[in-house]
């Protein structure tokens, strides 16, 4: 049950970076909106806490080794990199 809810909201995380991504890069800098980013910035601070939370409960309860977590730690950092954590856990972590 776990892994499920981690794999779900790294979809949601991955896909809320790269709508703050958008935000900051697109409607901040070239359209010239300098609140672009608010709300979009704590609806994508808000998943990642929730990935972390989850992800750190995966690896306490032995779902998930700790170098694994480090990795799907690592590429939630990464713009696109849930597409690689959700491969990584569908083929079970």
């Amino acid at each position: 049950m776990l892994i499920k809810g981690l794999r779900a909201i790294s979809v949601i995380e991955g896909l809320s970076f790269l709508y703050l991504l958008y935000c900051s890069i697109y409607l901040k800098r070239i359209v010239g909106d300098e609140h672009a980013i608010d709300t979009p910035g704590m609806a994508h601070g808000v998943f990642f806490v929730i990935f972390a939370v989850l992800l750190f409960l995966c690896w306490q309860q032995k779902k998930i080794s700790f170098k694994n977590s480090a990795l799907v730690f690592a590429a939630s950092l990464i713009p696109f990199g849930f597409i690689w954590i959700e491969k990584k856990l569908h083929k079970g972590a």
